[in-house]
C-alpha cells in the first residue's frame, strides 16, 4: 500500500494556544455523550456507574509473520471491531478491517476517527513503517479507510492524537524518531510537520535492546502543555512543547527525565491529579514513579518498584501500564509471568504499594486497557489469541475474571470508541 499524496493543508492551521484551550474544552464535551465517558473522578472518588455499550477496537500483528515474542505465525488480518456488552464486558464481533500490522491504535477526542500504526520494517529496500486513518460510523462503529502515510522509519510502535485533534503524534521504534502529522478537516492524515530524531548509538547498556534510540511511546500530558516521548534505547523520557501553529516539537526547558540505566522504559501514564507520572520499565520489570510539575514539564524521582513477586525467577518483560479512572489504582502487564500487577496509589505521596498479581489466563499479555467507566479490565494475550475480561473491585483494586473470553488472533492493543 503506497502512501497518500497530500494536495491540501489542514483547514485550521495555524492554531494559537489561546484558540486551542476552548477547542479542547469543546472536544472534551463532544467526546462525553454520557457519564460513561466523563472525565476521571478525583482520587478516591468512586461514582456509582456501570459500563455502557460501546464499540471497541483491537489492533494486531498480522499473518503470515510471527509477532515479537511470538510462538507461532499470526492468523490475524487487521483491525478487529467489537461491541462491548455491559453485563459482563464480553465483546461481540462487528467488523474486521484488512490492514498490515496495525499493532497500536488511537482515537481522536471526538471519537469520530481512528488511527493505527502499520508496524513494518524494511519494505522494498526502504523503511516501510506507516500510519493510517479511518472514519468511524457513529451508528454501527465500523471503520472506513481514509489514507495512509509513511513514517520515515521502521516499526512504528505507538501513536496518539493531540487533544486539539489537529495533530497525529507517532513513533518509530526501529529508527528512534518521532514523526508529527497535521490532521486534515476530514480526519485524514495530512502533511508531516516535524520529525524528532532520538540521539545516540549504543545508548544503553543492554547490547541486544539498547544499541540505539528506540522511540516506544508518544503522549501528551493531561493539560496538553507538554508532549513526552519514551525512549527505550536511551533510558529516558523526552519532553517537548508542541507549537500549535506549526506542528513543530520544541525541547522543553527540562528536556528529558532519566530512568535507571538498563531499565528500558516502554510506556508511561499521567495521574489524573496532574501531580504524578509513572514510567513502565520493560527491561527491568519495574515502574518508576515521578512527581510531575505540569507547568514546567519536569519529573522528579519518587520511587522504583518491581512489577514481579519476589519469588518469581523466570524471564519477564513488561508491556502496558494503565491508571484506573478513579485514580486510586495502577495496573501493568507482565509478559513471562503472564499477569496483571495491581498497585494502590497513595493520594498524598504518589508512591505505589503492591496489591497483588492476577493471572491473565493466557500467555504473553501485551496490551491491556480499562473501559472508561472503570468497570472492566481487558488483558490481551498475544500468544494464546485471547482477550480475557476482568471486573475491577473499586474498593480494593483487585481483579476478578467475569468469565468472558474473547477469541481473536494475536491481540495487541485494546481501545474504546463511541457509545453503541
Amino acid at each position: 500500500m503506497s502512501p497518500n499524496v497530500f494536495d491540501r493543508q489542514p483547514s485550521s492551521l495555524p492554531l494559537s494556544r489561546r484558540e486551542f484551550l476552548p477547542l479542547l474544552s469543546a472536544a472534551a464535551m463532544a467526546a462525553t455523550p454520557s457519564s460513561a465517558t466523563a472525565a476521571p473522578a478525583a482520587h478516591g472518588k468512586k461514582p456509582a456507574r456501570g459500563a455502557a455499550a460501546r464499540f471497541v477496537y483491537v489492533g494486531t500483528y498480522t499473518a503470515p509473520g510471527v509477532p515479537p515474542g511470538g510462538t507461532h505465525p499470526s492468523t490475524a488480518v487487521g483491525i478487529y471491531v467489537f461491541r462491548l456488552e455491559p453485563r459482563d464486558g464480553d465483546l461481540t464481533p462487528v467488523q474486521i478491517v484488512t490492514a498490515d500490522n496495525p499493532s497500536f491504535l488511537a482515537l481522536d477526542p471526538s471519537l469520530t476517527h481512528l488511527y493505527s500504526t502499520n508496524e513494518n520494517g524494511i519494505v522494498n529496500n526502504a523503511p516501510g513503517g506507516r500510519v493510517s486513518a479511518y472514519a468511524i460510523d457513529q451508528g454501527n462503529g465500523t471503520l472506513s479507510f481514509l489514507n495512509t502515510a509513511l513514517t520515515n522509519g521502521t516499526f512504528p510502535a505507538h501513536l496518539s492524537v493531540h487533544p486539539s485533534g489537529h495533530y497525529l503524534l507517532a513513533t518509530n521504534y526501529g529508527t528512534g524518531n518521532y514523526p508529527i502529522y497535521a490532521i486534515l478537516g476530514n480526519g485524514a492524515i495530512g502533511a508531516k510537520t516535524d520529525d524528532f530524531q532520538g540521539e545516540g548509538n549504543g545508548t544503553g547498556p543492554n547490547p541486544d535492546r539498547q544499541e540505539g534510540p528506540h522511540a516506544h511511546q508518544i503522549i501528551t500530558d493531561l493539560d496538553a502543555a507538554h508532549v513526552v516521548g519514551v525512549d527505550l534505547g536511551a533510558d529516558k523520557v523526552n519532553v517537548w512543547t508542541l507549537d500549535l501553529g506549526t506542528g513543530k516539537l520544541n525541547l522543553n526547558t527540562v528536556p528529558f527525565a532519566p530512568v535507571a540505566s538498563g531499565s528500558g522504559p516502554r510506556h508511561m501514564a499521567f495521574h489524573q491529579s496532574r501531580r504524578f507520572a509513572y514510567v513502565l520499565d520493560e527491561l527491568a520489570s519495574s515502574i518508576t514513579a515521578f512527581a510531575y510539575d505540569p507547568v514546567r514539564g519536569a519529573f522528579i524521582w519518587l520511587q522504583t518498584i518491581s512489577t514481579l513477586p519476589a519469588s518469581f525467577t523466570g524471564s519477564n518483560t513488561t508491556a502496558e501500564i494503565r491508571i484506573h479512572p478513579d485514580g486510586q489504582f495502577l495496573y501493568n502487564t507482565n509478559r513471562g509471568h503472564n499477569s496483571v500487577a495491581m498497585f494502590e496509589i497513595d493520594e498524598d505521596t504518589g508512591r505505589l504499594s503492591v496489591i497483588g498479581w492476577e493471572s491473565t489466563r493466557g500467555e504473553w499479555p501485551r496490551g491491556m486497557n480499562i473501559d472508561p467507566s472503570g468497570t472492566f479490565l481487558y488483558a490481551a494475550n498475544q500468544n494464546t489469541d485471547t482477550i480475557v475480561v476482568f471486573s475491577v473491585n473499586r474498593s480494593n483494586g483487585r481483579l476478578k475474571p467475569t468469565g468472558a473470553v474473547v477469541h481473536t488472533p494475536t491481540p495487541v492493543d485494546v481501545e474504546f470508541g463511541p457509545l453503541a
